[in-house]
């Protein structure tokens, strides 16, 4: 089954894809066609994003101007699946209650047959902050206690909650998640300490857009050596790596640029620095992300794309 527990690391990287959800090619028949051909062609999960509002005097990349809700996308997309996994990376916790969340994210797991993976980060938006009435501070000590109560509500049965940010009174969250213990929970970030957060506590840390091949090497060896301080095993702690591909314009700056070979050979370079799953996200690609692009244009591109690069290729 899609949804077990079961990991490949050690084995070799596995290879993912973003999920339509930005700008021209973010409708409903991008988002099933896509998956659907996706699971075909052999991809591991489908990862979506989320970005609530451009604020009017924000400077946004064109990939955050115009984005689908990334846990209704996904649903949208399981719907039309057997087996691609599905996964956010990231939903910003303090946006949501945890235990609004881990309603949500059970009931995608329960519709998905287990085949979520739930990816947090803690916001850097002003304008999110503002709109949705949240304080992301402190991050450290609210992240932890957000993932605590998550995985408080995830066991199932009467559970309760007492903390410094959050309360749940003696109550069942039902139907549970159908993965046992929950949907994994991964988280972002790119500090030092957000990174060892990740390795304490998390099943795994997912890069920013931004990070560099160095960026991800370095952060990989902070995220493994803090699971390892903390007794857990290191090589069973997900990487995972938004790739940002450049397809037909070679930049050296740019692992996953150029050519096809030139980009399978960038990705051997992050399976290298010790990734386990890397996803090709052509939400980044401006003639497909961008919400003043041609729809049409941008769903061949995609589809050349996606084929090009089949992790079964």
């Amino acid at each position: 089954m899609a949804g077990n527990r079961e990991r490949q690391y050690g084995v070799r990287m596995l290879i993912s894809c973003g999920c339509p959800v930005s700008g021209v090619w973010a409708d409903p028949l991008s988002v099933t066609g896509f998956a659907m051909r996706a699971e075909e062609l052999g991809y591991h999960t489908l990862w979506s994003f989320q970005r609530l509002l451009a604020g009017a005097d924000q400077n946004l990349a064109p990939v955050y101007q115009s984005v689908l809700d990334p846990l209704l996308a996904l649903t949208y997309a399981a719907a039309r699946t057997t087996q691609i996994r599905l996964g956010v990376a990231v939903i910003n916790l303090p946006y949501v209650s945890p235990t609004y969340l881990a309603k949500q994210a059970s009931t995608l797991d329960v519709l998905s047959g287990g085949r979520f993976d739930l990816g947090l980060g803690t916001g850097w938006s002003e304008v999110e902050f503002a709109a949705t009435g949240s304080d992301p501070n402190p991050r450290g000590r609210r992240t932890e206690e957000y993932l605590a109560v998550l995985r408080t509500l995830f066991r199932g049965g009467q559970v309760s909650h007492a903390g410094e940010f959050y309360t749940v009174p003696p109550s069942v969250m039902a139907p549970p998640p159908v993965q046992a213990g929950g949907p994994p929970i991964l988280l972002g970030g790119t500090a030092d300490v957000a990174l060892r957060r990740a390795g304490r506590i998390a099943d795994g840390w997912v890069s920013s857009s931004k990070a560099s091949l160095d960026d991800i090497a370095r952060g990989t060896q902070i995220v493994r050596r803090a699971a390892e301080e903390s007794g857990r095993d290191p090589d069973s702690v997900r990487i995972i790596v938004r790739g940002v591909v450049q397809a037909g314009l070679r930049d050296d700056n740019v692992p996953l640029s150029g050519t096809w070979d030139q980009i399978r050979g960038g990705a051997r370079l992050y399976e290298e620095a010790g990734v386990t799953e890397l996803f090709y996200d052509l939400n980044w690609d401006p003639f497909i992300g961008s919400p003043d692009g041609d729809p049409r244009a941008a769903g061949e591109r995609a589809e050349e794309i996606l084929t090009a690069l089949t992790p079964n290729g």
